[in-house]
């Protein structure tokens, strides 16, 4: 133990003795072009957090608080220029992303989901497809995310290393996809769509879901919090994980087939891990890999 302690120590010094750093806060105020219930609002990070609030206004607030670190002059300056906080204006629609990575963000690029591979949506190109092959990102980059945003915005937000995503006081419908980091939604009321692979998720409503809403951990805790009087029908699924609740009206449902469409056919899928809530209702679709699951009223 004491080696490791002292190798990373000696790691630390040597970096932080040659590295060089510079640090900038991006501000701007962003209004959709085209205004009505159906207004969006897309954080697309890779490396940072993302905290979003909910206000009472028309105008969305963007701070980034942008961090560069590079060993030499030369590349710290590259970082400087090529890093940019991108804005795409689609009149009803906005969209932030990380300018200048040798990953472009565009539509229709490759999006990978679990197993599942699409080619719709804005995403990043992970594959380098239409980059200049020797593009390298000689520098380390942190873009941390603060926006607030008008409460009946629908939110989709997402972020990959070294950093968390916060949202609260948000009632349009929510997607949020975090890697390497935890994934806290509260004071939430619309339709939501959860994703972490190493972190936890913690939800809480003020108003209980009234469309479907999906939760996934690989490597995580989720945790839900609805009001008293929730009526459901819950799906649970988990390789190494428990479903616990203090819900008392809750009772098992039969067996569900469910029939998925392939390529090369058809699959089915038997889950015996369904329960009513309450009068039962809207789905809420969790599944976890390693974890555990608390589903609590409050």
């Amino acid at each position: 133990m004491k080696n490791i302690i002292m190798t990373t120590t000696l790691m630390f010094i040597y970096w932080s003795g040659f590295a060089q750093q510079f640090n900038e806060t991006i501000k701007k105020e962003l209004a959709f072009e085209k205004k009505s219930d159906n207004n969006a609002l897309m954080i697309a990070n890779i490396n940072g957090s993302i905290k979003v609030e909910g206000y009472d206004g028309d105008k969305i607030v963007v701070e980034v608080s942008k961090e560069i670190i590079a060993k030499t002059n030369e590349r710290l300056e590259k970082g400087k220029n090529e890093i940019q906080l991108g804005v795409i204006d689609l009149a009803d629609t906005l969209i932030l992303y990380v300018k200048g990575t040798c990953s472009d963000f565009g539509r229709r690029n490759q999006q990978y989901h679990r197993d599942e591979r699409t080619g719709k949506g804005w995403n990043y190109n992970w594959s380098g497809w239409g980059k200049d092959e020797d593009c390298k990102e000689e520098y380390q980059y942190l873009m941390n995310f603060r926006v607030k945003v008008p409460y009946g915005i629908n939110l989709a937000v997402s972020t990959i290393n070294d950093g968390d995503i916060d949202v609260k006081k948000v009632s349009g419908g929510l997607y949020a996809d975090n890697i390497n980091g935890s994934i806290k939604l509260t004071q939430i009321s619309g339709a939501t769509n959860v994703s972490s692979i190493n972190g936890n998720i913690d939800l809480e409503y003020d108003l209980n879901p009234s469309l479907p809403c999906r939760y996934y951990a690989l490597n995580g805790d989720i945790n839900i919090h609805v009001k008293k009087g929730l009526g459901a029908s819950v799906s649970f699924e988990s390789f190494n994980g428990n479903l616990y609740t203090n819900l008392e009206a809750i009772e098992p449902l039969p067996v569900a087939l469910e029939k998925k469409p392939k390529k090369d056919g058809v699959e089915y899928k038997i889950n015996g891990n369904r329960y009513k809530v309450g009068s039962g209702g809207v789905c809420l679709d969790i599944e976890t890999f390693n974890g555990n699951v608390y589903l609590k009223e409050i």
